[in-house]
């Protein structure tokens, strides 16, 4: 039987609620659209961490961010009440990624993209990728959007080019390379990340169309609290609380169109009916700070927060022959699960020599039942850049527990009846959340997590 190509694009930042198949009323995205129609949309995906590369690293491994201790982004540091945890700053080089993995099982393997999982020694040609284009230690396109841009491994292109099309084109050449062997594309957009860039007259569109359905009217921010990190302490928390930024909506539709030009590059070789596609974010959207471009209600918060908002994120996945069109799949699944649910579309064995937390669920994909699991968990020992203070998670069924490390607090709730999170029920399951504490405690002790130390210099400014 002939190996599938695989197409696995992950967006940056991009939140839950930020397509029009998965209810905004203010994006538009119908290349994304028709893909969900052709597949499975998966409402109840997680991202591993509530920031990019652990969440990243986590893909790559199949491993849970704080076993490979990749914890914050690469690069971030910060302090309040209680110092950032250390972490590793680098993908460690021991770990056989899934590239590699897929590599050694017959594909060509390509990164085209963010990369943000270390410098240099650990860059995608260290870690099974055969090519690496624009993949370097930036979090984020430091000199902007628009060409030059700046990144050692993407020679420029003329003035003004925009990366998110010039990406594109770089992907859609490696797909009409006719590659003997079949691919794994590993497209990793910069999009949707700060700076919220476009050309000037994309907005138009979007500017008319938040007056025509009222949205100027609204009331767009809510000034929260100061910061609890102290390099933001004098800054104030703004909540965005509609969808109605034009630049971020033309910067979702230029992304949509672009992989509207990847799947057509597909199609146009002959490959649509042998290529998976799969499509995602790092994390949830990016909507309590640093310009507050999205908002991702009825979820909780978003990226760098320990709610819904910061890990829920959009998951489309097409499968030719295998996935029910249009169909949707309320089982939650994370990060650490791609890395053997790949192998097992691929065809390929799990390798035994490498741990990993994830679970395949490519049983869902065909349309089976739920593979078994106890619980999901995350582990943020890290101030957010947005907001969000360190702490440890867990999905169990419909039950969600929080762990704070600032002051300890426990925060409990049924996702099934209140996914916005409003309803702390902690004191009215003291057992539930006894017997879920002691869960986490004991998963976070088998994988290594780091506990955040009080800081002695603490002084409240709040």
């Amino acid at each position: 039987m002939k190996q599938p190509n695989i197409i696995f694009i992950l967006i940056d930042d991009l939140g839950w609620k930020d397509l029009a198949c998965c209810s905004s009323s203010f994006y538009e995205t119908p290349v994304l659209d028709a893909l969900a129609a052709q597949g499975t949309r998966f409402t109840d995906a997680y991202a591993a961490c509530p920031v990019c590369s652990p969440s990243r690293a986590s893909i790559l491994t199949g491993k849970y961010p704080a076993r490979v201790g990749v914890t914050d982004f690469i690069g971030g540091h910060t302090q309040g009440k209680v110092i950032d945890a250390p972490y590793v700053r680098h993908l460690p080089l021991a770990e056989k990624s899934l590239a590699a993995a897929l590599r050694d099982g017959g594909y060509a393997t390509w990164h085209v993209g963010k990369w943000h999982l270390g410098g240099r020694p650990f860059y995608p040609d260290k870690h099974g990728f055969d090519v690496n284009i624009a993949g370097c230690d930036w979090g984020m396109p430091a000199k902007g959007y628009f060409s030059p841009y700046g990144i050692e491994t993407l020679p420029e292109g003329p003035d003004g080019e925009y990366l998110t099309d010039r990406i594109t084109d770089e992907a859609v050449r490696l797909i009409r390379s006719n590659s003997r062997k079949p691919f794994f594309l590993n497209l990793w957009h910069y999009a949707v990340h700060i700076p919220i860039q476009v050309r000037p007259e994309w907005m138009d569109k979007y500017r008319r169309k938040a007056q025509a359905m009222g949205l100027d009217k609204l009331k767009t921010f809510e000034e929260g609290p100061l910061f609890p990190c102290e390099h933001k302490k004098h800054k104030h928390i703004v909540r965005r609380l509609v969808q109605s930024d034009p630049a971020y909506a033309a910067m979702i539709e230029n992304l949509d169109g672009n992989i509207g030009r990847v799947l057509e590059a597909v199609e146009q070789t002959g490959q649509a009916e042998n290529t998976i596609v799969i499509f995602t974010s790092d994390n949830g959207g990016l909507a309590t700070a640093e310009s507050s471009p999205t908002c991702n209600r009825p979820l909780a918060e978003g990226k760098g927060w320990m709610y819904e908002g910061g890990t829920r994120a959009p998951l489309i996945v097409k499968w030719p022959g295998v996935t029910q069109p249009g169909s949707t799949c309320t089982v939650p699944v994370t990060s650490p699960d791609f890395y053997p649910t790949l192998l097992e579309m691929a065809g390929l064995e799990p390798l035994p020599a490498q741990h990993v937390d994830g679970i395949s669920f490519a049983s869902l994909l065909r349309g089976g039942p739920a593979p078994k699991r106890e619980a999901i968990f995350w582990h943020y020992p890290h101030y957010g850049n947005q907001g969000g203070t360190p702490g440890s998670s867990m999905r169990a069924g419909d039950w969600k527990l929080i762990e704070f490390f600032e002051d300890g607090r426990l925060e409990l709730y049924n996702l099934r009846q209140d996914p916005s999170e409003e309803r702390n029920l902690a004191t009215q399951h003291p057992e539930r959340v006894r017997e879920m504490k002691r869960m986490l405690a004991q998963w976070r002790e088998s994988v290594g997590g780091r506990i955040p130390q009080p800081n002695p210099s603490y002084v409240p400014w709040q």
